[in-house]
């Protein structure tokens, strides 16, 4: 949850940056969008603020929101030039877009998102930026898993992560260090702008930077191979990214043999997180759940360089 004072000072930011944009703005409520620790983001009407983490490197976002900035046909760009500064935490402002509505999966835009991402992943970075920081985000998700709570079904999803290479686990540097990548591609963060029905852009640069493209498409790999993602919506997301021409996986064959570590890890992440939901909530594992912890537990009997993919 957000400190003392900052949610309604991150509501007066988006307020009065909207209010510049709209002198006549409507002034409805004020919504809170997330609150979390890694980010709390607040909406007024046409404009949203968001506080990053506590953590973040204030070079680091500035290169990420150039490079959005940048890059307007592929990523949201931001209203304000660099971060600002409101307690501890740096803040961005930034247009609303229409989100994906988790309430009709059938209207889901696997192909808008699988070509937003090979036209990033061919685009040279505009401006110098870190490493993609999604190794670094699996690797703090076991840790909170260690930190958690004795619970069963740890030991599988440690087991899976200790058979991952070191640049998985955000051990050593990526074997790609100059591709574009999103870094922590998910459906939710895909936004329509302009509201309510422009083109798809991505949004959510905390996580931006240069490696390993295939990272991009491992969360929906995974979940394909644990059986969470229906077969035919992960036909059109692979093939929609091989249309577009990415270069994350082979045009044509098989694509597991640059898909299977992301997927691994992404799923080692998921379980990780998922256990670590279970233990603070007192409560035991959902299906989903039990679904990503199962697949860690069969990864665990086939290390990734003797499988094609993990027994999916």
């Amino acid at each position: 949850m957000t400190a003392h004072h900052l949610l309604p000072d991150l509501t007066a930011r988006a307020t009065a940056t909207a209010h510049t944009r709209t002198p006549a703005c409507p002034c409805g409520t004020t919504t809170t969008l997330t609150d979390r620790p890694d980010g709390t983001v607040v909406r007024h009407e046409s404009t949203v603020a968001k506080a990053h983490a506590p953590s973040t490197d204030p070079t680091d976002l500035a290169a990420r929101l150039t490079t959005a900035a940048s890059l307007p046909t592929l990523l949201l760009p931001p209203l304000t030039p660099a971060p600002l500064h409101l307690h501890d935490r740096l803040v961005t402002c930034w247009p609303y877009g229409t989100p994906v509505d988790p309430d009709d999966p059938d209207a889901a835009p696997w192909e808008a998102a699988a070509t937003l991402l090979a036209r990033l992943h061919r685009t040279p970075p505009p401006t110098p930026l870190p490493p993609m920081r999604g190794p670094l985000k699996a690797l703090r998700a076991i840790t909170r898993l260690r930190e958690a709570a004795p619970h069963p079904a740890a030991a599988p999803v440690l087991h899976a992560w200790t058979l991952l290479p070191a640049w998985a686990r955000a051990e050593a540097p990526q074997p790609d260090t100059t591709t574009l990548c999103h870094g922590d591609l998910h459906l939710g963060q895909l936004v329509r702008h302009p509201a309510p029905d422009g083109p798809w852009l991505l949004i959510d640069v905390d996580d931006m930077g240069v490696g390993v493209p295939a990272w991009d498409l491992a969360r929906p790999a995974a979940w394909y191979a644990c059986g969470l993602l229906p077969p035919d919506e992960w036909a059109r997301f692979l093939n929609a990214y091989r249309t577009a021409g990415g270069p994350a996986v082979p045009t044509t064959g098989d694509p597991w043999p640059a898909l299977d570590i992301p997927a691994r890890t992404l799923t080692v992440q998921t379980a990780a997180h998922a256990v670590v939901k279970a233990v603070t909530a007192d409560r035991p594992l959902d299906e989903v759940e039990l679904a990503v912890v199962d697949a860690c537990d069969r990864m665990g009997s086939v290390p990734p360089e003797l499988a094609p993919g993990f027994a999916k």
